[in-house]
């Protein structure tokens, strides 16, 4: 099987003005026993490793610490006077966090392979189109994020958690299913590799539950055992 495990990096810097960060990723290990962690970098970056469902209940961990600190400072009525007191160097780093808190209220939020994403937009285009609720995606190398947020005032969190909900399940039977093959064509000409790209493009028809992802330097094929193997002995021969 493929998308069993990708590594993310996170930016704790979000949450240097409220905890002392080596501490909180203590706590991140304790909550997250299936991860590897990295060293934390000065700049409060760190690099995560594992499966894709311990990589979403880290970050719904993260999200609710972020939510909590947003409430707690509505409570306590010291949002404003915290940002008339910031230096101005440090203006950013709490329009980031209070960002995160606005995410955590108002947007759900999905983490999933780059490759099953591109999947989903082309097989499953539905699942993008739920109503009620607009559906972005960011794309960060191997991992793209997948936010849901309300079209409108009468849209609630409930749209969007059925949103989160289909996307999520979907994902992990996609990745129960699907395959990656990988044509490399490094060495070659221009020309080949055009050549390549084009032989692709006549066989899709022949093989419509494939995906095709041309590269500059090798073109990826996505789907089950059996249909990327299809493909792939043709292209070799």
């Amino acid at each position: 099987q493929v998308f069993l495990c990708v590594t993310s990096t996170l930016s704790m810097a979000a949450f240097r003005d409220h905890f002392v960060l080596e501490d909180l990723v203590e706590e991140m290990k304790k909550q997250s026993l299936a991860l590897d962690f990295g060293p934390l970098q000065p700049d409060g970056q760190i690099a995560v490793q594992g499966s894709f469902p311990a990589l979403r209940e880290l970050r719904e961990f993260l999200l609710s610490k972020a939510k909590s600190l947003s409430e707690e400072d509505k409570r306590e009525g010291k949002s404003q006077q915290r940002l008339s007191r910031k230096l101005q160097e440090h203006r950013g780093a709490t329009e980031r966090r209070n960002s995160i808190g606005d995410a955590a209220r108002e947007t759900e939020v999905v983490v999933l392979d780059t490759d099953i994403y591109h999947y989903m937009r082309s097989f499953l285009p539905r699942m993008f189109q739920a109503s009620d609720v607009v559906i972005s995606g960011v794309t960060d190398g191997d991992i793209t994020t997948v936010c849901i947020e309300s079209a409108g005032r009468k849209a609630g969190a409930a749209h969007r958690l059925r949103a989160k909900r289909m996307i999520e399940n979907s994902s992990v039977e996609l990745q129960k299913i699907l395959r990656k093959e990988r044509i490399c064509f490094e060495e070659h000409s221009r020309g080949e590799r055009q050549r390549y790209k084009q032989l692709c493009e006549r066989l899709k028809p022949l093989h419509p539950e494939v995906l095709v992802l041309p590269y500059d330097t090798h073109i990826d094929l996505v789907g089950t055992a059996a249909g990327v193997f299809g493909f792939a002995e043709e292209v070799k021969r």
